[in-house]
């Protein structure tokens, strides 16, 4: 689930965006030289599993949450040449 955000952490805005998607295993990634089509991924900041779940200021654009992400599963994949 998103954390309860009421102000912008970039701007201080209040217009903020929730958006909750359900595309089931049909996320497609380009990430690192690497593209991955499936499940959204649990370590990237933006829900995981079957659901897209973010928060963005209307105002400046900014995503919400706990940010910088560390190194992802398809970065390290790409890490090890695989």
């Amino acid at each position: 689930m998103v954390e309860l955000i009421k102000n912008c952490q970039q701007c201080g805005s209040l217009r903020l965006a929730r958006v909750l998607a359900h595309c089931s295993d049909m996320c497609s990634i380009d990430l690192d030289g690497r593209h991955t089509h499936g499940y959204v991924p649990d370590d990237f900041g933006i829900g995981g599993g079957d659901d897209v779940h973010l928060i963005f200021c209307l105002d400046c654009g900014q995503i919400q949450g706990k940010f910088p992400v560390p190194l992802t599963a398809i970065e390290a994949r790409s890490q090890h040449g695989s």
